[in-house]
């Protein structure tokens, strides 16, 4: 029993250091020339813009659900008017960055996982390296930048989405006006609630991206191992989602 402890515990921090080398060469690759300026720019359009409509989607879906139920739990203590309050605190904290970085996790980090994985068992990164280009500047930089400055714009957006679907559940199912939503949001949260969520987002995006890359350029030889780097990016970026939330909430909503 205590040898599988050893070992577990000697994995995750194997993981751990492996992530922090990792990125702290793509820091440091990050202030060093040459800039990948147009790569960056284009994994701005893919990471971010590409990913509006599944965020637009899984947003307004999680606000719906959420006032659906809230309003049966409330209504049953005359407290309907709550819950644009309940709504707003849950979403910008927790519901809306965590729901967010889960769907960056499945659509994003399987795109790394797997785009870097084909470069690798194709010897495209060997290539790299042959014309004296740094793979860690000129693949995992602009990755890496890009998720960290577009994952708080898509939780902005997934906040907005997720507030306009308990808005038109408050509207169809309840006698909450549009205004008076609205006004209970403003009233019960706070700008940190909202800079809170975006700080956590940040770190959603990095760890999305860190483990894509690590995964993608670790990926074995053939066919089996893109896709062993793919479900690596996502399932290890979802597992560490969770465990950087849990930090990070009890450090920001003390």
């Amino acid at each position: 029993m205590l040898e599988r402890l050893g070992a577990a515990a000697a994995g995750f921090l194997a993981v751990v250091g492996e992530m922090s080398t990792f990125g702290a060469r793509a820091a440091v690759a990050a202030i060093r020339r040459p800039f990948e300026l147009e790569e960056t720019a284009r994994q701005l359009y893919e990471v971010g813009w590409r990913s509006v409509p599944l965020i637009a989607t899984a947003g307004f879906a999680v606000g719906v659900v959420f006032s659906l139920h809230t309003r049966a739990s409330l209504a049953q203590f005359g407290a309907e008017a709550m819950i644009p309050a309940g709504l707003g605190i849950a979403l910008i904290r927790e519901t809306g960055p965590l729901v967010a970085g889960l769907m960056f996790s499945g659509r994003v980090g399987a795109g790394i996982g797997a785009e870097l994985g084909a470069m690798k068992v194709t010897e495209q990164i060997d290539a790299l390296r042959v014309m004296a280009t740094d793979p860690v500047g000129y693949l995992v930089v602009p990755r890496f930048v890009a998720c960290i400055l577009m994952t708080p714009v898509i939780v902005t957006f997934a906040n907005f989405m997720g507030i306009a679907g308990g808005l038109f559940v408050a509207m169809t199912h309840t006698n909450v006006s549009a205004y008076s939503f609205i006004h209970s949001i403003e009233t019960f949260t706070e700008l940190s609630d909202f800079t809170g969520g975006l700080i956590k987002s940040m770190f959603f995006g990095g760890i999305v991206a860190l483990v894509g890359c690590i995964k993608g350029m670790g990926a074995k030889e053939g066919a089996e191992g893109v896709g062993h780097a793919t479900t690596g990016s996502v399932v290890t970026s979802i597992v560490w989602i969770f465990v950087i939330n849990f930090f990070l909430s009890t450090w920001l909503f003390r």
